[in-house]
């Protein structure tokens, strides 16, 4: 078989359905199978409470925090609550204020409308959203030049929900019109072991618990990350092993992968490693890390940097990211010296 025949099979659409299936199947479909972010649920579970009462749609979601943890899982939890439609899309997909025009047109009285990366909108897709949110009108300008009219639409009560990873992009005046807001929070160990071992069960792959802690041990405290751990440690366990996902199973495929007992892979090193052998341990801008390392800024921002910081490995500085000592000792390089003071530079409480 070519190669190129193989390149296709890669990526056939059945692949992509049977990929997309699966994700289905491991994601939860209600706040009791939800693991985690027990304050978020009880706040969310009071939310949804209190809306079905009154019989009115929920108020505008947002939900922010680093990427994989289940901030789009929450958006289908949210829907199959209020058993209500979801309408799914992202800020960099719609383009125009038309194309945001043809969604909220289509959508109907408790129906959800989820935007992704909702910070990456236009100022212009904005200013029709921020009317759509609060009045529940659409308006629309027709025609052009001296003859251009203004036309508002009524729309059915809605609710957005938002997810994003930079809440500091999100403008004041969208940002406002959010009724509630959700930081997600990296998961406990507990809980990721306990999101491998559902996982496992769904898949229905033989897993020792040892087996599940060793993979929720490296999953860096993210869900996304610990389910697709367990699919390649799935693999590794049918072609090198009997099927079975044992404590040396699972180091083997996990040390193979180059993920380290810390969740660390070969880019978080590749980050730290520049800023200490390159840079003598900061500080260093973001950009000329992602330089020296041939990456994009906003990957070492989004997915490296915030676990980085959750270890205490990098600090953030006015004038840039500095490697602590733990990033030294994990990397296994000798630390900088301290660095002494000479005489002229030792205070001086009076003047000779």
């Amino acid at each position: 078989m070519s190669e190129q025949t193989d390149s296709r099979r890669q990526i056939s659409p059945r692949a992509r359905s049977d990929e997309k299936r699966l994700d289905g199947l491991l994601r939860p479909q209600s706040l009791e199978e939800f693991t985690g972010q027990e304050l978020l649920k009880t706040n969310l579970g009071i939310l949804i409470e209190a809306a079905q009462a009154r019989g009115e749609p929920l108020d505008h979601i947002l939900f922010h925090g680093p990427p994989g943890l289940g901030k789009t899982t929450l958006a289908h939890i949210v829907a199959n609550e209020m058993s209500v439609n979801i309408r799914i899309t992202a800020g960099p997909a719609i383009e125009r204020s038309g194309d945001l025009a043809a969604i909220l047109t289509n959508l109907r009285a408790g129906d959800i409308l989820f935007i992704d990366e909702v910070h990456r909108l236009g100022r212009a897709v904005e200013e029709i959203l921020y009317p759509a949110m609060e009045d529940f009108v659409l308006d629309l300008v027709v025609g052009k030049g001296p003859g251009a009219k203004n036309v508002r639409l009524k729309l059915p009560r809605f609710t957005v929900i938002g997810a994003t990873t930079r809440l500091a992009m999100l403008t004041a005046p969208l940002r406002s019109r959010f009724g509630a807001h959700y930081r997600m929070e990296f998961y406990e160990l507990e809980a990721v072991q306990e999101i491998v071992l559902r996982g496992a069960d769904i898949l229905q792959v033989p897993i020792e618990e040892e087996g599940a802690v060793v993979i929720a041990h490296r999953a860096r405290g993210t869900p996304r990350v610990a389910l697709r751990l367990l699919r390649r440690v799935r693999d590794y366990a049918q072609v090198r092993a009997d099927g079975r996902i044992t404590v040396d199973v699972a180091h083997a495929a996990l040390d193979l992968l180059e993920i380290d007992e810390l969740g660390l892979d070969n880019l978080d090193r590749r980050v730290l490693g520049s800023i200490i052998q390159k840079f003598s341990g900061g500080p260093v801008g973001l950009e000329t890390i992602a330089a020296s390392i041939s990456e994009e800024a906003d990957t070492i921002m989004d997915v490296v940097e915030p676990y980085l910081l959750q270890l205490g490995f990098i600090e953030r500085t006015a004038r840039g990211r500095v490697a602590t000592h733990h990033a030294y000792d994990h990397l296994g390089i000798p630390g900088p010296a301290p660095r002494q003071q000479n005489d002229s530079e030792q205070p001086r409480l009076f003047e000779d």
